[in-house]
């Protein structure tokens, strides 16, 4: 391990920045610490352009492990951790990127009562700008002369402007992995952050979105809010799954073992309908439930001959809207297992802890995937299931997805809000002919590995580095 400071200090030619990094601390009852590397699309992208390429991750302290980390001035090489003050992480996380930014670009204000911009959110708002000033800050500190930063997200909307200032020699990009708000939603926001946002945002050379109706929503934003885009370029990469990892990760012993598990738990010779999400409010699995529930109703013939597999893995618990979600979740599973199980049959298999073995387990056996979400930046369930699937799984799929762009001609597609329509959409997977599912599988496979993780983070840098500074 390198100190913090020692890897900071030599000038980094590209630099991502990101909420969360590549890597966690956690202290250990005997107090020393213990480092865990995580996965995803950018470290494989940092990974593809090679350790000669002078790279710099900037990131976040999250946890009181990470905290310890950076006191200590332990750090990986490659990777500098910001240790902004807890209360203000706090307030620019939960406070705004995830309880205002979120929503407005997911759509998820009940709007009789909510948002209320008060006193509380302008506090807050004070902190999201001065966690994003000190992601710019130590940007403008590490990068070399003419260097490439790669800003991400939600969290970190205010940067690219607040780094034009301090260093208009870099070459500055951003990518929204979320969708973006079309006008009329965002202009819930005060008129005062509405500019913020478009102008933080406008401060890069290059902005990224997953599909082109989320940067069209982008662009007419500034149009209406901020005069047009003007000098910025706009581009569109829709981030693929990564399907070597895929395929080799799936077929581990682990995987194998938790596949008869799961056979065990459905039952001999019936189908499963698979979910994997988050329990995030835009990933629809109510109203997934209640389209389950719908099917049996509709169609009495799959009682004790279909399971529903729903994996609904913790998110936000911290936010009591999040622990109010999951607990309806978990009601209307019970309501359901109640009303139709039998001795031999449970209809709705719901689990609720985190087992990425499992998930893989799950994409292989299904004869369903169910990708509802109301809003969604890309969706990669939705491209990673039918990559591992064993037999061919048909997919049905919201047109709410940003994956819809890509998939939808060989998925099942729906409106999300539309509980017959979805219930009529699973029973058209689950009889759909063997021959037919193998063959649009196939389809929605190469469809779903057309940009694999390095390449979409290649090819940003390199239209990056393309654009001459002005």
């Amino acid at each position: 391990m390198a100190s913090t400071h020692d890897t900071a200090a030599r000038a980094a030619e590209v630099l991502v920045a990101s909420n969360r990094g590549p890597v966690s601390y956690e202290v250990r009852e005997d107090g020393s610490l213990h480092a865990k590397r995580g996965g995803g699309g950018l470290v494989s992208g940092l990974s593809a352009i090679g350790p000669e390429a002078g790279a710099l991750w900037v990131c976040s302290a999250l946890s009181d492990g990470d905290r310890e980390a950076v006191r200590r001035g332990v750090g990986e090489e490659g990777v500098r951790m910001l240790a902004v003050p807890a209360d203000v992480h706090e307030d620019a996380y939960n406070g705004i990127a995830n309880s205002v930014l979120w929503f407005v670009h997911h759509l998820l204000y009940q709007t009789p009562l909510e948002p209320a911009f008060d006193a509380e959110f302008r506090r807050q708002w004070a902190s999201y700008e001065a966690y994003n000033r000190a992601f710019a800050e130590a940007l403008a500190e590490d990068a070399a002369d003419g260097a490439a930063v790669l800003v991400q997200d939600y969290h970190l909307c205010l940067v690219p402007g607040m780094l034009r200032e301090l260093r208009p020699d870099l070459r500055i990009g951003h990518f929204s992995h979320t969708p973006w708000a079309p006008v009329d939603y965002f202009a819930l926001l005060p008129a005062d952050i509405r500019e913020q946002l478009l102008r933080g945002m406008l401060g890069a050379d290059r902005l990224g979105f997953l599909t082109r109706r989320w940067a069209d929503a982008f662009t007419a934003c500034c149009t209406e809010f901020a005069g047009g885009p003007g000098k910025t370029r706009i581009g569109v990469h829709g981030l693929g799954a990564d399907a070597d990892f895929l395929r080799e990760r799936s077929h581990r012993p682990d995987v194998d073992e938790r596949m008869a598990a799961l056979r065990a738990e459905i039952g001999e010779g019936r189908k499963a309908i698979v979910r994997v999400d988050r329990t995030e409010l835009s990933k629809n699995i109510v109203r997934g439930l209640l389209a389950y529930r719908q099917l049996l109703d509709d169609h009495p013939e799959w009682r004790e001959r279909v399971v529903h597999v729903a994996f609904a893995y913790p998110s936000r618990q911290d936010l009591a809207v999040y622990r109010d979600y999951m607990a309806e979740v978990r009601r209307l599973s019970e309501e359901i297992n109640d009303a139709y199980g039998t001795p031999g049959w449970t209809p709705v298999l719901l689990n609720l802890k985190d087992d990425f073995a499992r998930s893989l387990a799950a994409y292989r056996l299904a004869d369903v995937a169910l990708v509802n979400p109301i809003r969604d930046g890309m969706n990669l369930v939705a491209k990673e299931v039918p990559v591992v699937s064993d037999e061919g799984c048909a997919l049905v799929l919201s047109r709410e997805a940003g994956a819809y762009w890509e998939l939808r001609e060989d998925a099942i597609t729906v409106n999300p809000y539309d509980v017959l329509e979805t219930a009529r959409a699973l029973h058209e997977g689950l009889t759909m002919k063997p021959e037919e599912r193998a063959e649009r599988t196939k389809r929605l496979s190469a469809a779903a590995t057309a940009l694999p993780p390095a390449q979409w983070f290649l090819d940003q840098l390199n239209a990056l580095r393309e654009i001459q500074p002005s």
